[in-house]
């Protein structure tokens, strides 16, 4: 990939990671439970979903699932859904400053962090259509195709861990002081829910 081409799809990828979503969500909810260090687990689930994306577009699959009204709602609505849920739940989580209930929250498995990571960018068939259209623009057909897709996942990948580690992760950190009382959990809980809530209700109306 030449620098041009690779310094332009640096730039597109910078972008679409600060566009604000349900990774954004998922990574700033992750931090503010379960510290920032930890909430790594669920950036690498957002990521190995931006892999399968991509490769469901690679492989051709992203041109029948964009052209399949059926597919496409049934992943799209099952997303929201998903989403709708962890607003819901997170919603009406009560507030809980017994220490040792909330050592247990921090210490949430990274797998299960990881899970809803994968799950929460997965079912986004939007992810792939945007990707549909985006990873042309960037590829030559007339090179070898598979070192191009390697470069711009990595890139892609390594941009948004960046952001959503050091920029959203980051920025939840500023809430922390909320979780010392029971109102501040409180807000913090329906805040987070409604995103969750609004992100899903979003993802099932917008077409």
């Amino acid at each position: 990939m030449q620098p041009s081409l690779w310094l332009a799809l640096a730039g597109a990828g910078v972008l679409i990671s600060f566009t604000p979503g349900a990774g954004a969500i998922n990574t700033m909810s992750n931090s503010l439970n379960s510290g920032f260090r930890r909430s790594i687990w669920g950036i690498l689930g957002q990521q190995a979903a931006l892999i399968v994306h991509i490769l469901i577009v690679a492989l051709g699959v992203g041109v029948l699932v964009a052209s399949s009204p059926v597919a496409f709602n049934v992943i799209r609505y099952a997303g929201a859904a998903y989403l709708v849920y962890l607003g819901i739940r997170q919603f009406l989580h009560k507030p809980d400053l017994d220490r040792e209930k909330a050592a247990a929250l921090r210490n949430e498995p990274a797998l299960s962090m990881f899970r809803r990571g994968l799950w929460v960018n997965l079912l986004n068939p939007k992810a792939v259509v945007f990707f549909l259209a985006f990873m042309p623009q960037f590829i030559r057909t007339e090179q070898p195709l598979l070192p191009q897709y390697l470069v711009l996942s990595a890139t892609v990948i390594v941009i948004d861990i960046l952001v959503m580690w050091f920029f959203f992760a980051a920025a939840a950190t500023s809430f922390q002081r909320f979780t010392h009382d029971a109102r501040g959990q409180l807000i913090l809980n329906r805040t987070f829910g409604v995103l969750f809530g609004a992100v899903g209700v979003l993802l099932a109306l917008i077409h």
